[in-house]
């Protein structure tokens, strides 16, 4: 690959926001130099030939291969996916760079389209492996251990052996993917293009969002106000999206005999229905003494007879406003993550210095923030949203998490680097708690502590009780869309049926509210994608807890959980610290961190 003396610049770039420093942005050179880039126009010819190589050697035949034939086998789909995704990590996060540029988007689409293209003919490769005895492949896992290393892919190939349709109605689907790609497309397109007026300004909806932060009430309401405004103007379009996506998934789920919407998730996350029937309970259970307990604390604290909407991210009252300065932010992410292990701002440093954060706020650049791990040969890069609040400190602890722990799952290669969504967030919480750490032992005054306790307790709620409530959400959407098509005004119906409950008495919903669902990006990409972050944090309190106790060779435990990615089960990798997440106590114990956290801040008013 040509290395340039100098970073691939974006036509979006900027010198960075103001007041915030000298923002970093991606150098996406270590994937490819430019679309028209040989060594991109290489690896697709590579991939045509290749893909319609390994069908010619393999398709029908995988019954009679012996163990050292399977693993060359294995090698070789791996490299096929090492290379595919390389061209979509590249194609992908350029696009999210600037998603109202029609060029990426076209050039985002061809790629996927391509690549659909060359794939169709490996459509058997898991549907012949599904037909294999299994005691023929346990004999191969017992003659070769280089293939018994990929046993964790098997199996979870395997776990959708009842599901399996024919080989041509397989190949059919997979083909008709592109189709759902587009309402993906669609989706961020729309919110994308959104334009909201704020104070004689026209925003994106992030900066917009980003309002209902302001210390300033009246900013907030009117941000809130303007949101529902937009979201209303489209409503239609929203609701079209989520009738066909959750239309689309239920004639899926019915031809592949899935008992419920979200069975299909539990499967590809390899955790069983009733862990997460346990831990989605256990949430429910403890919204009085969670949620409902913090707003009404939050509520005296700002004087409010009832809070609205606008009001649930506020700041508190007696909170510092000052913004943070880019490398503050990172020396304070850096300073925690080497107390904890020098190895883990050694991995990080990297993130800061060879252009692998996009940090900025720029028009049309996708909202949010994600850790992309592109793929094992090269190396993750995080987008962020950067602000300068506090909470962005944060949220680049939390992205560098995923950084650091997708460039440790990295040695596993592709097939198994790749960790379930429910230990995905492992690394990128425990990177947060060790930040919010480390924040509150420096904590000069009593109302410091108050301000970052109150934070840490509005974050968690924001990750465990609200996507759950999300999480409730989903299920209700998918199980009515079902019975029929759902009006905007049943979508939201079904939006206000989950908040009230889990946000408690202490608020009023203004009109316009229960449109809040439309902005909601996972809801479309990855359905049942967020009981993820309520699984990751309680997973992480309870391995702080354990931590905290100074449990023993907690670091070298740590990394090996990390290196592990998606090679072995939540069991396995939560064993050697004493925990169990089928255990519903275990989840009883993450909750009892926050509930404690909401203690001190109750007790703090007396």
């Amino acid at each position: 690959m040509l290395n340039l003396p100098f970073p691939v610049r974006d036509a979006n770039a900027s010198s960075g926001s103001e007041g915030l420093g000298n923002l970093p942005e991606w150098d996406l050179s270590d994937l490819y130099t430019s679309p028209d880039a040989p060594e991109l126009q290489a690896d697709l010819d590579w991939l045509d030939k290749e893909c319609a190589s390994f069908a010619a050697d393999y398709e029908g035949k995988l019954a009679g291969l012996t163990a050292a034939e399977m693993l060359t086998c294995v090698e070789r789909n791996e490299k096929i996916s090492q290379v595919s995704g390389r061209i979509m990590s590249y194609a992908g996060l350029r696009y999210y760079q600037l998603t109202v540029d029609a060029e990426r988007a076209q050039f985002m689409s061809n790629m996927q389209g391509a690549l659909t293209e060359f794939s169709t003919p490996l459509v058997f490769f898991t549907l012949e492996l599904n037909r294999l005895d299994d005691d023929k492949l346990e004999a191969m896992f017992a003659e070769n251990d280089a293939l018994a290393r990929y046993k964790p892919v098997f199996d979870r190939i395997r776990a959708m052996k009842p599901h399996q349709l024919s080989d041509e109605l397989e190949k059919f689907l997979h083909d008709l993917g592109v189709v759902g790609d587009a309402w993906e497309r669609m989706f961020d397109e729309t919110i994308a293009g959104l334009e909201f007026e704020m104070e004689g300004e026209t925003l994106n909806i992030e900066a917009t969002l980003n309002f209902l932060t302001e210390q300033d009430r009246s900013k907030r309401e009117a941000a809130a106000r303007e949101i529902a405004r937009v979201l209303g103007a489209n409503i239609k379009t929203f609701a079209r999206v989520h009738n066909t996506q959750a239309k689309e998934k239920e004639v899926l789920d019915r031809w592949r005999k899935m008992p419920t919407a979200q069975h299909g998730r539990h499967l590809s996350n390899h955790v069983e229905p009733e862990v997460v029937e346990a831990l989605r309970n256990a949430v429910v259970d403890a919204y009085p003494k969670l949620s409902h307990r913090y707003y009404e604390l939050k509520r005296k604290w700002l004087g409010l007879d009832v809070m609205q909407v606008w009001d649930r991210n506020a700041p508190l009252p007696m909170e510092d406003t000052r913004t943070v300065h880019w490398d503050e932010a990172e020396k304070t992410v850096m300073e925690a993550y080497a107390a904890f292990d020098p190895r883990m701002a050694e991995i990080a440093k990297p993130f800061f210095t060879d252009g692998w954060i996009d940090a900025a706020v720029k028009p049309g650049k996708a909202p949010g923030a994600f850790a992309h791990p592109t793929v094992t040969n090269v190396h993750p890069y995080v987008m962020l949203n950067y602000l300068g609040k506090p909470r962005d400190v944060m949220t680049l602890a939390h992205e560098l998490g995923h950084g650091v722990h997708q460039v440790l799952a990295a040695e596993q290669g592709e097939m198994l680097s790749s960790t379930p969504l429910t230990l995905a967030e492992t690394a990128s919480v425990f990177g947060e708690m060790l930040t919010f750490r480390k924040m509150l032992d420096a904590a000069k005054t009593k109302e410091q502590r108050k301000v970052l306790l109150a934070g840490k307790v509005e974050d968690m709620i924001n990750t465990v009780v609200r996507q759950i409530a999300f999480y409730d959400f989903e299920c209700k959407l998918h199980a009515a869309r079902r019975e029929s098509e759902l009006t905007p005004e049943d979508i939201n119906a079904l939006w206000m049926s989950v908040q009230a409950e889990s946000l408690g008495p202490a608020f009023e919903f203004m009109d316009g509210y229960e449109t809040f669902w439309a902005y909601i990006p996972h809801f479309v990409h990855s359905p049942f994608y967020v009981y993820a972050y309520a699984f990751g944090d309680g997973l992480v309190n309870a391995l702080y807890a354990v931590y905290a106790e100074g449990g023993e060779d907690f670091q070298e435990k740590y990394f090996d959980m990390l290196k592990a990615g998606g090679s072995k089960h939540h069991k396995d990798l939560l064993a050697p610290f004493g925990l169990d997440a089928s255990d519903p106590k275990f989840w009883d114990k993450g909750l009892s961190m926050i509930s404690g956290m909401i203690d001190e801040l109750e007790a703090m008013e007396e």
